[in-house]
């Protein structure tokens, strides 16, 4: 079944990739000139889970497996180099990113294998279907990652209230 779409797909969808990653870039290097907090580390995966919603749209709908496939290839694959290279720092009794040159390579070594197995995945599946697998993978990379962040923020969080109290407040252990 065809569904007609007024624009080409094909074409404004890579470029609306490297506009996100561009702009996933720029808020990147502007947190780090701001304390974080967890609201700041959790809101991302809460609303990217909003995009599940696209799936009541048959065109879009995939075999759960694919969707199970396609989220553990996020998390496996990439999630890690992006754990691996965010970072945080205490700054004046508040906690930063670190600006890290390596997440910034990372981010884009992963949006170019992303943009070449989304060419070369569309050959065999409908575009819709493509940004199905495709939102499962961004969202089994986004979701560890932000969890990792959130539970390295949270260490942080503790190590800075226990220094940041009089030795004899501080607890045990």
């Amino acid at each position: 079944m065809n569904y007609a779409f007024p624009i080409n797909l094909q074409i404004w969808l890579p470029i609306g990739f490297i506009i996100m990653a561009i702009a996933v870039l720029f808020i990147r290097l502007r947190a780090v000139k701001k304390p974080t907090n967890a609201k700041k580390i959790l809101i991302p995966p809460l609303g990217m889970s909003t995009g599940f919603l696209m799936f009541l749209y048959p065109p879009t709908q995939i075999p759960v497996w694919w969707a199970i496939v396609a989220f553990i290839t996020g998390v496996i694959f990439l999630s890690l180099p992006l754990i691996k290279t965010s970072h945080f720092e205490i700054k004046d009794n508040q906690i930063y990113l670190k600006n890290s040159r390596a997440f910034a390579f990372v981010l884009i070594i992963l949006l170019c294998i992303r943009l070449a197995l989304h060419g070369y995945i569309e050959q065999y599946i409908s575009i819709f279907q493509t940004a199905g697998i495709f939102f499962n993978l961004a969202f089994g990379m986004l979701l560890p990652w932000r969890l990792a962040m959130y539970y390295r923020f949270k260490k942080l969080t503790k190590q800075l209230c226990t220094t940041a109290l009089p030795a004899n407040q501080r607890p045990n252990g």
